[in-house]
């Protein structure tokens, strides 16, 4: 199996990997036409890779697609497991949608940049001068409704499984989980309920690879957003767990395209 990396650091230990910079694409055109997967091109290759080439990229395209920004995973979380998404309002940056949206929304409540990753572009919303700052730096308006937890989950999906997971505790402002603003790691059962959302979801989706941030509010999981690419610092197994699995699923997928080519029957 001839397999193609655009990522080096997230490919480093899997074995006979080729790497090649994303920005050398257009040199190895070649090597890439003849490889049986490409993994973790950046988002600016997927049109020539997928649609150009017709090659097999992982994560899946649909991966790509909804884990692009958030105004994406919230439109379809919203299409698919309406009743466990916080409820979300998404508007063009006008004074009109500004004042709407903050006369509408309950205080508090969050507010997001939708190309934000790592906590970072979240904000807690609870003065009109809070939401004044937020507006000033964002062109979409994104708010969503402030659910009443101190804590949250990373359910990591790899291939076709749940493969680890941990909670991550508020960090000491109060407000973010994200363990890159402070949160901490407790690892812990992640209940049925979470994992049971995390399957049909990714399994829904065609979602291959990514974090699944999930709250419980009393027995109920909340799918708060996915990331695609996931840090590795919650827990010392995971980026073993993820490898293993990535290379199991790799090879489950070859051996069935190959099985497909060999059942299809011969033309005259």
């Amino acid at each position: 199996m001839k397999i193609i990396s655009f990522d080096a650091l997230r490919t480093l230990h899997l074995p006979q990997v080729r790497y090649i910079k994303p920005e050398s694409m257009y040199d190895h055109l070649d090597e890439i036409k003849d490889a049986d997967w490409l993994l973790f091109p950046q988002y600016w290759q997927l049109n020539a890779l997928v649609h150009g080439l017709k090659k097999r990229i992982f994560p899946s395209l649909a991966t790509y697609m909804i884990g692009h920004d958030k105004v994406e995973m919230t439109r379809t979380f919203r299409t698919v497991a309406p009743a466990q998404h916080p409820y979300t309002i998404i508007a063009a940056n006008t004074p009109y949608e500004a004042e709407k949206i903050w006369d509408d929304m309950p205080s508090p409540f969050v507010a997001k940049i939708p190309r934000s990753s790592m906590g970072n572009g979240v904000f807690l919303i609870e003065t009109i001068g809070q939401w004044r700052d937020y507006v000033a730096q964002t062109d979409v308006l994104y708010a969503q409704e402030y659910l009443p937890i101190d804590r949250d989950m990373r359910v990591i999906w790899v291939g076709n499984k749940i493969v680890n997971g941990y909670w991550r505790l508020q960090s000491d402002n109060g407000f973010h989980n994200n363990i890159s603003q402070g949160g901490q790691v407790e690892a812990a059962l992640i209940p049925k309920e979470a994992q049971d959302l995390v399957t049909y979801l990714a399994e829904s989706l065609d979602i291959n690879h990514a974090g699944f941030d999930i709250a419980m509010v009393g027995s109920v999981p909340y799918v708060i957003e996915i990331n695609r690419i996931f840090g590795n610092q919650g827990l010392p197994t995971i980026q073993n767990d993820v490898n293993t699995e990535l290379l199991n699923y790799l090879n489950e997928q070859h051996l069935l395209s190959v099985a497909n080519l060999i059942d299809q029957p011969s033309g005259f």
